[in-house]
């Protein structure tokens, strides 16, 4: 799959549904969902959501064009107040219904712009910020597409982009880690965890999994229980459960994510989890 194309999958796919799942929550639920990140109300974020997307995209169409652009420096709290602020007294209708037409516009946007175009650093950089790594940082209810789309991109990226990394040092002292295979040998065996809460879930709908119990202890066990795999077989070993986990999402059926024990293991387990190690 083409930058160009996963993007708009992006737009197409996990931004055309964001709003309506949402709307499945319980209402507490995604009432407290909302405000964990930092918003009285769900149709702040969603302003905020479609402020970036207004204020970006056209920067991004200026650069695949070689137009001339305006260089901001953003003040992040002012320009998120002021989203909010903006919207709110539109009327609701009116409201969805602009931040539908806009997501509209940005699909086609984004499908009239040159492939050469996604190659742009300054375009890659802009268009993950806006769309991908945001419905990352704003996950309020979990799909299926997310959740392969972060296995199947970035948690695969990862490797090489530790190999990459002038800071590996810096790195491995913020995850309290000596070294890297042990950063993946954690990633995998906690998708085992999501494993088991998946498929009791999918026997019994009930089904609750609490995990391991004591997580710094569990995550000790893990480095000891590695110790002595070389770092070659944890790569091996980390690539064989991505290709599992991605297999197992793949066969899911979208209601299944309607599920909370599921859908809390897998956004946990995959999404969060992938920000949390990210480099």
């Amino acid at each position: 799959m083409s930058y160009k194309q996963r993007v708009i999958d992006f737009v197409e796919i996990e931004w055309a549904t964001y709003i309506e799942r949402f709307n499945r929550l319980p209402e507490l639920d995604g009432s407290q969902r909302v405000r964990r990140q930092g918003y009285d109300q769900f149709r702040d974020m969603l302003a905020h959501i479609l402020a970036w997307w207004e204020d970006v995209m056209p920067i991004v169409l200026a650069i695949a064009e070689n137009r001339e652009f305006e260089k901001k420096k953003y003040d992040f709290d002012a320009f998120n107040a002021e989203a909010v602020a903006k919207y709110k007294d539109w009327d609701e209708a009116e409201f969805l219904a602009h931040f539908e037409k806009t997501r509209q516009k940005a699909a086609a946007d984004l499908r009239s712009m040159n492939e050469a175009a996604f190659e742009d650093r300054r375009i890659q950089g802009r268009l993950n910020g806006i769309f991908i790594s945001h419905a990352r940082e704003h996950l309020v209810a979990l799909s299926k597409f997310l959740t392969l789309d972060t296995l199947e991109h970035e948690w695969k990226a990862l490797p090489a982009k530790f190999d990459a990394s002038d800071k590996k040092e810096e790195y491995l002292k913020k995850e309290g880690l000596a070294r890297f295979g042990d950063v993946l040998a954690h990633a995998f065996v906690w998708w085992h965890e999501g494993v088991i809460a998946v498929q009791g879930a999918l026997k019994d709908p009930s089904f609750v999994y609490d995990g391991p119990g004591d997580t710094d202890a569990y995550n000790a066990e893990i480095v000891a229980k590695y110790k002595q795999t070389s770092e070659a077989e944890l790569r091996t070993l980390f690539e064989q459960k991505r290709l599992e986990m991605i297999e197992l999402v793949r066969g899911l059926p979208d209601s299944a994510f309607e599920n909370s024990t599921i859908e809390n293991w897998l956004a946990a387990d995959v999404v969060e989890h992938y920000d949390e190690h990210a480099i």
